[in-house]
């Protein structure tokens, strides 16, 4: 699907913009009803059931993108199957000095260093609120505040806040702008972080909440050891699923080095191998059972389709969307309808795993 005259020249006079500016700008035209609305049948192949939720289709906008929960029915209007909100932490902060964000170009990547910045449990609360009950599956990400002294503690209260207006939660450890954040993927840790977030989740089912699934977001810069370990502390707790990954510290192959140099996570396109291949590892620990979302550096329906057949069940995007605009959504949507046509698959889990080892097995 092709992007209008207008839609091509409001992109471009984005790309002006500093990046995080542009975000902004994007966020507030969404809200106040500008963007495009992608209209037409979805593809009955393309749904699915995971942990009890109906995904009209597998692609869901990662969180990040909205933050502070201010647009996510436009964000499903754009054709996603889904949206995540966040990551949102029990009180506001500021997060990182600006700038913060740099678009790498020529590698179609961004750096981020945002630290979390967000307006807290309460403004999402009242925003979720005054949404109502307005359909579409809207995961919430929790997070800890920066100086919070017991982080679980803070992710704890996440799901406390939202457990009545949150379709799945995802427990976002995984951040590399949070000093020490990803030190809760350590074992001991994690299983202290696990338990006490499920229990909190299960308190709320016994006063009456339906009980939401929770996803783990990890990392995909851990050794296969750690990653084992994580997905059996997954396993053993009885975790929902899993979100692999968020963004990377390796700053391998890129050739813009010095916007390269900037601190913070590497997402988009130099993203996808590695993610992929700590997909398809997840997944070979994990077996066939566990949820899987896969995330990093999705810019195609045939990236979209690899992550499938390395063991995703559901994806995310954002990164390429500064790059590509909201068309992609549609083309990604498309394209794997066609996938399937040209392979005779009656549905996207016929074909999942079908790369697995070759992925799992593969180099980064």
């Amino acid at each position: 699907m092709s992007q209008s005259i207008l839609e091509r020249v409001a992109f471009k006079g984005l790309h002006l913009l500093d990046a995080e500016t542009a975000h902004n700008v994007t966020l507030k035209a969404l809200k106040h009803g500008f963007g495009r609305a992608y209209p037409g049948d979805a593809d009955p192949r393309l749904a699915q059931t995971v942990c009890g939720l109906n995904f009209p289709n597998p692609l869901g906008m990662a969180a990040g993108f909205d933050k502070n929960g201010d647009v996510p029915d436009a964000v499903l209007k754009m054709g996603f199957g889904f949206t995540e909100a966040g990551t949102v932490t029990p009180k506001p902060q500021p997060g990182n000095p600006k700038p913060r964000v740099f678009r790498l170009t020529e590698d179609r990547g961004v750096i981020n260093r945002f630290g979390f910045n967000n307006e807290g449990h309460e403004s999402l609360l009242r925003k979720l609120k005054a949404r109502g009950n307005t359909g579409g599956v809207l995961g919430i990400n929790i997070g800890a505040n920066k100086d919070a002294s017991d982080r679980p503690a803070d992710y704890v209260a996440g799901i406390r806040a939202f457990a009545g207006l949150a379709s799945y939660f995802t427990v976002n450890i995984s951040s590399p702008n949070t000093p020490g954040l990803r030190n809760l993927q350590a074992k001991e840790a994690l299983r202290d972080l696990l338990s006490r977030v499920l229990s909190a989740r299960n308190e709320m089912v016994a006063e009456g909440v339906h009980s939401v699934p929770v996803f783990l977001k990890i990392a995909p810069d851990m050794a296969d050891g750690e990653l084992e370990d994580v997905v059996g502390e997954v396993l053993e707790q009885q975790v929902d699923g899993l979100i692999v990954s968020n963004t990377t510290l390796s700053r391998s192959g890129l050739t813009n080095t010095a916007l390269g140099n900037e601190a913070g996570g590497l997402s988009g396109a130099p993203l996808f191998r590695r993610a992929t291949v700590a997909l398809a590892k997840a997944r070979r620990f994990a077996g066939p059972e566990l949820p899987i979302v896969g995330v990093g550096g999705i810019d195609s329906a045939e990236t979209a389709w690899i992550k499938i057949t390395a063991g995703a069940d559901l994806l995310q995007v954002y990164s390429a969307l500064v790059f590509q605009g909201p068309v992609l959504v549609r083309d990604i949507l498309e394209g794997l309808s066609k996938k399937l046509d040209e392979t005779g698959a009656a549905s996207l889990r016929d074909v999942r795993d079908t790369n697995l080892e070759a992925w799992a097995n593969a180099e980064v």
